[in-house]
């Protein structure tokens, strides 16, 4: 019931973001020929300009705009009324010349031919012969740029008008005079002029012409290009964007349903095929669509809000993450679903999907070891460059040249590989939010110096060398046959950490001052032998240790029993429980877990042979085995005989290196 809500509340909300609208059904790439059969138009639409043209259009009308300019009527006239007084205090010397009179009317003429369109507060970068609007009051008069006064242009004025008058032994008087009197009074109006650009700005057409219905738009074979690519451009967003009735937009929503659902319905199928395990873990199955919510998130507010940005988002992450706590298959199979159903919102659908589904099989296929910073930094470097590469193809295809790449394309790649590299924190987070564990935790658990895995080489000298021993047979048997090697090393690091309680009643622990069973039933040695492994859980969970590895610690003897305390219990009574000597189980339930368990007992029992040769190790190894095969221990492993006689193989290779025979020095 849980899977069944969590398949309908993920399909939901994925279909929520979806914009609500028609898909236009047909497919065409510029250049390329027309593979359907004619098309006509099936309403009336106009034809939209291309980007290249409305912004051409748009930057003519800035460009030619006319400015408005405001002239201050007030600081003219102030200079004008002042201009009596400082006459008399700046050119008295002329009242010797009896032409004081003829001189200040110069000087007032001059001041008007100065003030008549006034004088700029600042300069601007227009031409002289620049049209503009100057602002005299409630009267607009259209003048040139150039016939207002700019500082150099007033200077130049006096010292002219003065020089080819009869007063230029006046000259350095009437210089001093105007630069007194003659302040700024013509200022841009920028609110004027800004809001006369929007209104032209608004008017104009973002189409030409149109198409009427029925008319044939392109015929089968014809090539799209020039007007009938712009055409088919329009009619697309014509009809998309074309406001539905109330049945038409639930039949849309319908239709989003059914493929969203198809699609999540085939990766809910491989897992339950496939990773049967991950299927029933309900912890891992809402991992995994919790990511696949997130990407189509992410990409549908990206293709909302700025669809030139689209290839911003890191889709890479999703595969990475996916492998990191899972494997590569379901990365990629995942990765793949989710580029699908994103086919439905982003722009170019086809060149998109076939850029992000070569990226995934490169992510899945560079990435290794994923704990190594290195590696991470490689594989990223690997995916930006295949993304590149790719766009760049695509482009060629669809240009004809390389010269109009659009550069900004290729950064946002570049950025798109930067942002992947946040991968690791985000493994972090999801470590501690959904309780999974990652190769990069692996790695910090299997170091010997840990807090837990000191406490057990001091408690228990000897079950630390024993988990040593079988975590490095457990690790060569893992790489073998292709388990996570890593998890089945940190697994035997761990699975006997229950011993530390009572060290010296296992036999690796005990010396020669005596054994600690002899003062005991047969029952009770084998419940202390027994409750290692409740102990080892209790342990496991004090220092927090993933649910992963306390299941090694479960699942290691499985429900085998102690044997040699049974027997002796028996030789006293003939009426014994077995079940009182059995370990709780469960069984092993992975490849991983019941590696650990081969690898226990194969180590643990190599202790008692006496002079070991090849075929004793062989013969001891197979019996081993072929014990624990025969008690079904194997039986909920997804193990096969082949893999068994794999591993047995490597039993006998790693055993007999650490018991081949040495020669003997003379002393």
């Amino acid at each position: 019931m849980y899977r069944i809500f969590l398949f309908i509340c993920t399909t939901a909300l994925i279909v929520y973001l979806f914009p609500k609208g028609g898909i236009f059904k047909y497919e065409f790439t510029k250049g390329k020929p027309w593979q359907y059969e004619n098309l006509y138009a099936p309403f009336d639409f106009a034809i939209a300009k291309t980007a290249e043209e409305v912004s051409a259009e748009k930057k003519r009308i800035t460009d030619n705009i006319i400015p408005y300019f405001d002239h201050d009527t007030i600081i003219a006239n102030t200079a004008k009324d002042s201009y009596n007084e400082a006459f008399t205090n700046y050119l008295s010397v002329l009242d010797q010349s009896n032409s004081s009179d003829q001189a200040k009317l110069f000087g007032r003429i001059l001041l008007n031919d100065i003030y008549r369109y006034g004088v700029l507060q600042e300069t601007y970068s227009y031409e002289n012969k620049r049209q503009i609007f100057l602002n005299k009051g409630n009267k607009a008069e259209a003048i040139t740029y150039g016939q207002i006064l700019t500082p150099n242009a007033l200077t130049k004025l006096i010292s002219t008008r003065i020089d080819k008058s009869e007063y230029t032994k006046f000259k350095t008087g009437f210089v001093a005079l105007f630069y007194d009197l003659v302040k700024p009074n013509v200022r841009l109006n920028d609110k004027l002029t800004e809001s006369t650009l929007e209104n032209e700005l608004a008017k104009v057409l973002t189409t030409r012409g149109g198409v009427s219905r029925g008319s044939r738009i392109i015929a089968k074979g014809e090539v799209v290009e020039g007007d009938k690519l712009q055409i088919l451009s329009s009619l697309k967003a014509e009809y998309e964007s074309q406001v539905w009735s109330d049945k038409n937009f639930y039949w849309i929503v319908l239709g989003y349903c059914l493929l969203v659902s198809l699609a999540l319905m085939m990766l809910l199928l491989f897992i339950r095929k496939y990773r049967k395990d991950i299927y029933e873990n309900i912890t891992q199955i809402t991992f995994i669509f919790f990511n696949i919510l997130f990407m189509v998130l992410v990409t549908t507010l990206v293709v909302k809000y700025r669809s030139d940005y689209i290839y911003v988002v890191p889709l890479c992450i999703l595969p990475l993450v996916l492998k990191a706590f899972f494997d590569s298959r379901l990365g990629l199979f995942t990765h793949v679903v989710t580029v699908l159903i994103l086919g439905f919102v982003v722009p170019n659908s086809y060149e998109y999907t076939f850029l992000q589904i070569i990226a995934g099989i490169v992510t899945i296929l560079t990435i290794s070891e994923s704990f190594k910073r290195a590696n991470l930094f490689i594989s990223v470097g690997q995916i930006t460059s295949i993304y590149i590469l790719a766009y760049i193809a695509f482009h060629v295809i669809h240009e004809g040249s390389i010269s109009n790449i659009h550069w900004t394309t290729v950064v946002l790649f570049i950025i798109s590989g930067f942002a992947t590299l946040i991968v690791h924190p985000l493994i972090y987070a999801y470590e501690k939010i959904f309780g999974l564990i990652s190769d990069v935790s692996l790695l910090e658990l299997s170091d010997t110096n840990s807090v837990l895995l000191k406490e057990l080489s001091n408690k228990a000298p000897g079950t630390f060398h024993h988990s040593l021993n079988v975590a490095n047979i457990a690790e060569a048997a893992a790489n073998e046959i292709g388990a996570n090697a890593m998890l089945v090393r940190v697994g035997a690091l761990y699975h006997d950490i229950g011993k530390m309680a009572r060290p010296t009643y296992f036999t690796e622990n005990q010396t020669t001052s005596g054994n600690a069973h002899d003062v005991l039933s047969p029952k009770e040695s084998a419940k202390i032998i027994i409750d290692h492994v409740i102990g080892g859980i209790e342990i496991a969970k004090k220092y927090n240790l993933p649910d992963r590895v306390i299941d090694f610690i479960r699942t290691h003897h499985g429900t085998s029993t102690v044997y040699y305390f049974y027997t002796k219990e028996k030789e006293n009574n003939e009426n014994v429980n077995i079940e009182d000597f059995q370990y709780p189980g469960p069984k092993p339930f992975s490849k991983e877990t019941a590696i650990l368990m081969m690898s226990d007992s194969v180590e643990a029992a190599s202790k008692s042979l006496k002079n070991p040769t090849s075929s004793l190790i062989d013969s001891f190894v197979e019996k081993i085995v072929t014990k624990q095969m025969e008690d079904g221990q194997f039986l909920n492993s997804n193990i096969t005989f082949k893999e068994i006689q794999q591993i047995k193989k490597v039993f006998k290779r790693k055993l007999t290196n650490i018991y081949h025979l040495r020669i003997e020095y003379p002393e």
